[in-house]
């Protein structure tokens, strides 16, 4: 008899242009620069650690659609959106590509500021780099702050606040430790929090914050 492996997990192909398109329903302008970010992002790779070699296979899936998943949760009016560490260019290059109004990309490695230069040059996109240090940095009202693996959730609220207005909304990409991150923030922080399920890793998170304030005596 035949045996049947129930905890065998289905072969997921890599994600390529035209399924992404499908996924996210952008226009071929915009897939074009996006096309364009991607050969320049595949190019510098060669030379400086901008993202795991590991991951170049499924770039579309690991690193675009990633990134790209954050506009639908963007509020429906012009944004200025701030990037932390913003290292190869995500999420904010990708949602820059895909309409966003005005981009700061934050990102004290100069070896990884000199490449989101030359991305901004390439896709002609309204960014701005800031090579320094985010800590270092004059704080500016921004709408939406972004990061992805930079930092735990606790140090991000902290990094985001010289940025952050009573309107302002932050979306942080989080691995699979995104709830024991949550409840630790809210430890010190009172805030509109939502975990949302991430569309291209199953053990990935977004998490979706909102009116954040110290809590009284927190240090």
């Amino acid at each position: 008899m035949a045996r049947t492996a129930h905890n065998v997990r289905p072969v997921r192909l890599p994600l390529g242009p035209t399924g992404f398109a499908r996924l996210t329903g952008v226009s071929r302008e915009t897939l074009d620069r996006l096309l364009a970010y991607v050969e320049l992002l595949e190019l510098w790779n060669r030379r400086i650690n901008l993202i795991g070699r590991n991951t170049m296979g499924d770039i579309w899936r690991r690193h675009l659609l990633d990134s790209a998943q954050l506009c639908v949760l963007l509020p429906p009016r012009k944004l200025v959106l701030a990037d932390l560490g913003s290292g190869a260019g995500l999420p904010g290059i990708v949602l820059a590509i895909m309409g966003v109004d005005e981009t700061h990309l934050i990102e004290s490695d100069q070896r990884k500021a000199a490449f989101l230069r030359e991305a901004v040059r390439i896709t002609g996109v309204n960014a701005t780099v800031h090579a320094a240090r985010i800590e270092e940095m004059p704080g500016f009202a921004a709408d939406v702050v972004t990061a992805r693996a930079l930092a735990d959730l606790p140090t991000l609220i902290e990094l985001s606040a010289k940025f952050r207005t009573e309107r302002t909304l932050s979306l942080f990409l989080k691995g699979e430790g995104a709830s024991e991150e949550l409840a630790a923030a809210r430890q010190v922080w009172t805030m509109k929090a939502e975990q949302i399920q991430s569309r291209s890793d199953p053990t990935g998170s977004i998490i979706k914050l909102a009116e954040i304030e110290r809590q009284e005596g927190a240090p």
